[in-house]
């Protein structure tokens, strides 16, 4: 796979309203989108969905919200750059050979020594994709299954009928927003807290927020879960400092009865506190702590009980990775969002399907919130190549993934024109000259 041609371009698509996390707000999300071409004129088009708040509070905090997405765009520039004129023989040695490169130069360009590997990763997403799509031109290949290399195929074995769609609580939303969100048929939802404010101030905001949900919605009952009740899926975002604190937060859900829901407690703790949590009575997920296999590796030995995929944030390449080493060590997986864009929704769903389903569940797992955060979330769907097939849309809080999902894996191998025609309607401009 030698690329001969390279480029890239942006939208910025608005949100409905400030969305908040990580003790910041999201105004926009920048849509990335790059090409690469081989040297018989076979090309890869791919997506991404940058998340500079995710990746990296510490960049979102230090520059303005377009600064931010502008260096991480910069950082996708580079990359292109690095591989025009390379041969690689999969997209995986791709990745391997840039992304520390890329990550070297982000660290220059932000002036942040430590800026986080994921940030790096989500830079790459649009590139990564671009190349899988070009390598499976070169191979002749329009099906995920064969496109996987079988050293992974184990950890994707599974093809799920039905995935639950989990919607996204962020700070902002009402419980009124949430009651009808149950009430449309939602069964599992992801409950942001670690709110703004120092310790005390998030967990006394985190206690009065998780007591007017579960009183709002916790008395649902769902076919979905082994004792039929709706589960919690709680995300904290890495704001907690320390287990005292979580295990007070956890002492109230115990009070109020709300903890025997909680299916799911994601990255509480800053990734430099390297403390072993299995002692701490719920399932604790890694999700942008384990920005490699090598780090999902170091979780599951501090006692991480399960990790959320990103293929859509951290390349479809390194998350092959990252659910090849969970599959080892017998930790479940399931597929969470960036709130990106329809088309990489199935990119992502393609991934979620695949996993077996969570102890206690019944069904497969898949975040996707952006229905509910994109202003211009209906116009976007129009550019997604089978925008019409029922699997591109949940009912009742549920995607039903018939044979036609499989037969054209969701349609990532279908080029999607509005976002071909920014990259590749004219020869010759950016860097591809």
């Amino acid at each position: 796979m030698k690329i001969t041609k390279v480029n890239s371009n942006f939208e910025r698509e608005p949100l409905v309203r400030p969305f908040g996390f990580k003790g910041g707000y999201m105004r926009e999300i920048w849509q990335a989108v790059a090409l690469l071409e081989n040297d018989i004129g076979q090309r890869g088009i791919g997506l991404g969905s940058q998340s500079v708040l995710w990746s990296d509070p510490a960049v979102f905090a230090n520059h303005s919200e377009a600064g931010g997405n502008a260096l991480m765009y910069a950082m996708l520039e580079h990359a292109l750059a690095l591989v025009k004129g390379q041969s690689f023989t999969s997209p995986i040695y791709m990745l391997d050979e840039i992304w520390p490169q890329v990550l070297s130069y982000g660290r220059k360009i932000t002036n942040n020594p430590n800026l986080r590997e994921t940030f790096a990763l989500n830079a790459l997403v649009a590139m990564d994709n671009a190349a899988w799509m070009l390598y499976a031109r070169g191979k002749g290949l329009a099906q995920l299954d064969d496109l996987i290399p079988e050293e992974y195929r184990p950890a994707l074995s599974c093809r799920q009928k039905k995935l639950a769609s989990i919607p996204l609580i962020s700070y902002a939303i009402s419980l009124e927003a949430i009651k009808q969100l149950v009430a449309d048929g939602h069964f599992f939802l992801k409950i942001k807290i670690g709110s703004p404010g120092d310790s005390a101030q998030m967990l006394e905001w985190d206690k009065r927020r998780i007591t007017a949900i579960h009183q709002a919605i916790g008395h649902t009952e769902t076919a979905f879960t082994q004792n039929g009740k709706i589960p919690y899926y709680l995300d904290a975002n890495g704001r907690y400092p320390d287990k005292e604190t979580l295990s007070r937060f956890l002492d109230h859900t115990r009070k109020i009865g709300a903890f025997e829901q909680i299916a799911l407690f994601e990255e509480p703790f800053p990734e430099e506190y390297a403390e072993d949590v299995s002692d701490l009575s719920v399932r604790i997920v890694a999700d942008e702590s384990a920005h490699t296999d090598k780090s999902a590796r170091e979780r599951i030995q501090m006692g991480y009980g399960a990790i959320a995929l990103k293929p859509i944030a951290k390349t479809l390449s390194m998350t092959l990775r990252i659910a090849k080493v969970a599959h080892e060590q017998r930790v479940p997986c399931f597929c969470a969002d960036l709130t990106v864009n329809p088309i990489l929704v199935d990119w992502n769903k393609n991934i979620a399907a695949r996993l077996r389903p969570l102890p206690g569940l019944e069904i497969g797992l898949l975040e996707t919130n952006g229905q509910q955060n994109y202003r211009n979330w209906n116009r976007m769907r129009s550019y997604h190549p089978f925008a019409e097939s029922s699997w591109t849309v949940s009912t009742k809080g549920v995607f039903e993934l018939d044979a036609s999902f499989y037969e054209h894996s969701g349609g990532i191998f279908s080029v999607p024109k509005h976002y071909e025609d920014l990259v590749a309607g004219t020869a010759g401009q950016g860097q591809n000259h």
